[in-house]
């Protein structure tokens, strides 16, 4: 049956996902179990989607609330489901205004376009972003990029946009002029193996932002949603973004994202400028608000207090194997191993172990479990990760 289906996989869907063995049955809270009645314990959450786990009941509930009321009836009607929603963002961000998408690839897009127009209305016309960056695979989103993977054998991309190296504040004042409409970035690059934006580099890009008027446009699609134990990653720093955008855990696991607004920005598009079909879904956001209202002050020191407990954890097995971890790099539980090998083989063996974890950038065994993880369930992970260890020591050559 298992062969039967991955055969039919890869007849029929198009070879885009380096899809783990594994063929999912059902999957509940933190766990996750194959068709074999193999339970995993899960610390990939969707990549950051599955905040509160899977088949929250909270989620169900609301879901089935909201379906009994109506699935979709359009952009052209008030809801309530995304008013109800917006007024949570924005009472969390401090911003203005929201576009409800999809994705936050779509948000990505929204953003750029925003960036765009508000550069031609004030004759700038250049979009700063940097290397190590990850913020979708559409057009718009690859021209912020600068990795080939993604990028070979399909452009020409958009013109204007100087991608640079990340936290290196000179390349940064170099780059920056009178001509630049917006900055995008990521204060924890997710894809780009968990690097984080220093206080320097942050304190050089409002120095400029004053001198020069420019937009600054950060990407909290994987980071948000209380993922680095705040709402937002950005709200770690002395940053007053203009826009941000947020995606993965916002629906709980249904498709929605979400762009939000400083008040400079509220008049920019005029009716018709920019919208979409399925973005606001009411579904969606009835789940999206479903999610926020789970995070109470006691949940969130909750999880600030597990996240903790979990980078000791990590930072201790540092210090037991130093020449196979360099760093342990993130913040809250989004989080990264930077390992002196490739971290697909430390994958592979938690997988054995039935554990689900991420490689990414080549050495960095990515952390971005649901929120909701319990003090025994990240101390059994350690314990499986302090084993998998001492089995890439054996077979190592």
């Amino acid at each position: 049956m298992i062969n039967s289906i991955r055969k039919r996989d890869k007849e029929h869907i198009l070879n885009t996902y380096a899809r783990l063995e594994i063929e999912v049955a059902r999957a509940e809270g933190c766990y996750v179990w194959d068709t074999s009645g193999n339970r995993y314990l899960d610390l990939l959450g969707g990549i950051a989607v599955n905040v509160l786990g899977h088949s929250n009941p909270k989620i169900i509930s609301e879901i089935e609330r909201q379906l009994h009321k109506y699935m979709h009836v359009s952009n052209f009607f008030y809801q309530e489901p995304q008013i109800k929603l917006a007024e949570k963002l924005i009472e969390l961000t401090g911003l203005s205004k929201v576009f409800f998408s999809n994705s936050g690839t779509e948000s990505t897009d929204g953003a750029l376009k925003i960036a765009r127009k508000w550069g031609a209305e004030n004759h700038k016309h250049r979009v700063i972003s940097f290397k190590g960056g990850f913020h979708g695979r559409s057009y718009g989103a690859l021209s912020l990029m600068e990795k080939p993977l993604y990028k070979d054998n399909m452009g020409p991309f958009l013109a204007g946009i100087d991608t640079i190296a990340y936290n290196d504040t000179s390349i940064l004042t170099q780059a920056i002029n009178d001509n630049t409409a917006a900055v995008f970035l990521e204060v924890i690059q997710g894809e780009g193996g968990l690097n984080m934006v220093s206080n320097e580099f942050v304190d050089t890009l409002n120095t400029l932002q004053k001198k020069y008027n420019f937009l600054i446009c950060i990407d909290e699609v994987q980071s948000g949603v209380w993922r680095t134990g705040k709402f937002c990653s950005y709200q770690h720093y002395n940053l007053k973004p203009d826009i941000i955008w947020l995606a993965k855990g916002l629906g709980g696991g249904l498709p929605l994202g979400a762009l939000i607004t400083s008040e400079r920005l509220d008049n920019i598009f005029l009716s018709g400028q920019h919208g979409t079909t399925f973005g606001g879904n009411p579904v969606s956001c009835a789940a999206g608000l479903a999610v926020i209202e789970e995070f109470d002050n006691a949940a969130i020191s909750t999880l600030q207090l597990n996240a903790e407990h979990l980078k000791n954890g990590l930072s201790k097995l540092k210090s037991k194997y130093p020449n196979y971890i360099n760093e342990i790099k993130g913040k809250g539980y989004m989080l990264g191993l930077d390992l002196t090998f490739e971290s697909k083989k430390l994958r592979d063996l938690l997988l054995d172990q039935r554990i689900i974890t991420n490689s990414t950038s080549g050495n960095i065994l990515r952390l971005v479990p649901p929120l909701i993880l319990t003090k025994a369930e990240l101390d059994y992970f350690l314990e499986e990760l302090d084993k998998a260890f001492m089995r890439y020591i054996e077979i190592m050559p």
